[in-house]
């Protein structure tokens, strides 16, 4: 057990990702992490991780304190690794052959088939290399634990699983959790982090509370900058009105007392904090005006893998404009490898046997 603070941490690449970061990540502790994508999520998680140096303040770790970080990809060189042989290179080098069981007991947490811990990283669903990320950084038995959006590419049953893994009492060290899905915050976390530029918020309470609080915290912010601006305005009113009294008559009282409080209004000025502004997240697309009714058709088409064994059957599909088609199924069915065949049939001389795709479609 351990606890990680920070005090006045920034990071500028050169303008503020975040700055004054003043917190402690307690010792049960669920952080949830909020930020726009380039927020600086992730270089938080590798500041507290001791991957990367804040470029101010300074991050205080427990004596002894180990932690564990799940990135959001699988770094390039180890996409040729198996999926056990990955978790066993994150045991230390002279316990790997003794304690080689520990690597199926972290891989029968998340359900990993026996044949698929044999396969290779890179022959795996998007699902599937994210639990055997966290299984990764489980088996060397973290004291704290770092998750860089953990729910990317999971499927339903994953989902569930994984939350009920990270609520687990067994389970009970610091987290940080930086992800996009409120549900899951609500569920998983105790504490929330919104990350700004300016004045980062953090709230001993999940998502949807610590939300709530932060809208009534912005207003009262906006509401104190309108007053507090009202007020440095009416002051250099007076002190101009006070400082042309002062030039009319001659008087010198007038004029130092004029210069007082234009010094007030700028010190008023300087003590309001700018208001965040939340980005849009309104999407607008526009497509090139193709009349044609049907923009792809599938007849019966089996889905592969790079290696030719068959996954399912299409059967007959017509794709039609303004259609919104999600596609489920379990991690490693082979949704990803779906859409991989429509991309070749668009891009390909001579496309996919089975696809027929309008000549006017523009593919995105």
């Amino acid at each position: 057990m351990g606890s990680i603070g920070l005090r006045d941490v920034g990071v500028f690449t050169p303008t503020a990702l975040f700055r004054n970061l003043t917190m402690v990540v307690g010792e049960t502790d669920r952080v949830g992490l909020i930020a726009g994508n380039g927020g600086g999520k992730s270089t938080l998680l590798r500041c507290l991780a001791g991957h990367a140096e804040p470029g101010a303040g300074e991050i205080v770790r427990s004596r002894g304190l180990a932690i564990g970080i799940v990135e959001q990809d699988v770094p390039p060189q180890l996409l040729d690794l198996t999926m056990a042989e990955l978790v066993r290179r994150s045991l230390p080098a002279a316990d790997r052959d003794g304690e080689a069981w520990r690597v199926g007991l972290a891989l029968d947490e998340f359900d990993a088939p026996e044949a698929m811990r044999d396969q290779t990283l890179r022959t795996l669903s998007g699902g599937w290399q994210r639990l055997a990320l966290i299984a990764r950084a489980w088996v060397s038995s973290p004291d704290a634990l770092l998750l860089d959006e953990p729910f990317n590419h999971l499927d339903l049953e994953k989902l569930a699983l994984l939350e009920a893994w990270i609520v687990d009492p067994a389970r009970r060290i610091p987290m940080v959790i930086a992800s996009h899905d409120r549900r899951f915050l609500d569920a998983c976390t105790t504490r929330t982090l919104f990350l700004r530029p300016d004045v980062s918020r953090y709230y001993a309470h999940p998502y949807s509370k610590s939300r709530r609080l932060l809208t009534d915290d912005d207003a009262a912010l906006a509401a104190r900058n309108a007053r507090d601006l009202h007020e440095a305005d009416r002051l250099r009113r007076s002190a101009g009105a006070l400082r042309n009294i002062g030039i009319n008559s001659g008087s010198d009282a007038s004029q130092k007392k004029s210069a007082q409080i234009f010094k007030r209004a700028d010190a008023l000025e300087r003590t309001v904090r700018a208001t965040h502004v939340e980005r849009s997240g309104d999407i607008r697309l526009a497509n090139r005006g193709t009349h044609a009714r049907v923009m792809i058709a599938l007849d019966d088409v089996t889905i592969s893998t790079p290696d030719g064994r068959a996954l399912f059957r299409t059967g007959k599909i017509n794709v039609l404009q303004r259609d919104r088609i999600v596609v489920l199924g379990r991690n490693g069915v082979g949704k990803s490898m779906l859409v991989a065949l429509l991309r070749r049939a668009m891009t390909e001389p001579g496309g996919v046997a089975g696809v027929r795709v309008t000549p006017s479609v523009a593919m995105g």
